[in-house]
């Protein structure tokens, strides 16, 4: 069995780390600290220019939930047309109806418009309301990836549905584990679920290169430190490619 690890990036430097590190691919985003959302041109850019890796872009236009109304379509169908032609290796999308079901009729049109591009449903799968129809209905629009946490907080929580999903799968689409993957839940999880696809960011916290510093004026989400760095480190992703080996 051939093992596929994914990293999460959203900086150049977390990107140049993974691949010292020997993921086999990242999803390019900004904003991990909230999920990750679209990233710009110019990181893909840089990321292509500094790194050999394949890259699929994530693209979501704002934290929260994935029922979007039509100017968010819009922006998302757009990003499919640009990282297209940039020359993404694939995106990563997805979109619900506020019943909770794929909206069927969105997807269709961003998937025609990537063309021959890799096709990732993300995980707004975890919050659609039947997991099993959702990767029927994304098997039907040609898309080769479900990037899942089982529909629990963390893809060991969720270590059932995974299963199950790999089983009914079939081969027909990968199903890749992603939320709390590091090396030690890979070993675990492998065996259990027999997934052969890993999604996970082996990041670090950095300290800011900053020497003087303002404390109290908080830029964004409170509680979080602005002279903290979250980057992918090149040891936890050679940690869980070593587990991957292992296993083979």
């Amino acid at each position: 069995m051939k093992y596929i690890l994914e990293t999460c990036v959203d900086s150049v430097q977390s990107a140049i780390e993974a691949e010292k590190g020997g993921a086999d691919r990242v999803e390019l985003c900004s904003n991990l600290v909230i999920g990750g959302t679209s990233p710009g041109q110019s990181l893909f850019e840089q990321v292509r220019e500094h790194t050999n890796l394949e890259i699929r872009t994530l693209l979501r236009p704002r934290f929260g939930d994935f029922c979007y109304d039509k100017y968010e379509f819009k922006m998302i169908k757009d990003e499919v047309k640009m990282f297209r032609e940039l020359g993404a290796d694939g995106v990563v999308i997805g979109i619900l109806k506020p019943d909770g079901t794929l909206n069927m009729e969105q997807m269709k049109e961003l998937v025609e418009e990537a063309g021959d591009m890799g096709i990732t449903l993300h995980r707004a799968f975890d919050v659609s309301k039947d997991p099993f129809e959702t990767m029927e209905q994304a098997i039907s629009l040609g898309i080769d990836t479900i990037l899942t946490s089982g529909q629990k907080n963390s893809a060991w929580e969720g270590r059932d549905i995974l299963a199950e999903l790999v089983k009914k799968s079939a081969g027909r689409i990968e199903i890749m584990a992603g939320a709390g993957i590091n090396p030690e839940v890979i070993a675990k999880l492998a065996p259990y679920t027999k997934a052969a696809a890993y999604h996970m960011s082996g990041k670090i916290v950095i300290d800011s290169r900053m020497e003087f510093r303002r404390e109290g004026v908080p830029m964004g989400i409170p509680g979080f430190s602005e002279f903290e760095i979250w980057q992918t480190s090149k040891e936890n992703i050679s940690k869980a490619v070593q587990v991957l080996r292992e296993i083979v």
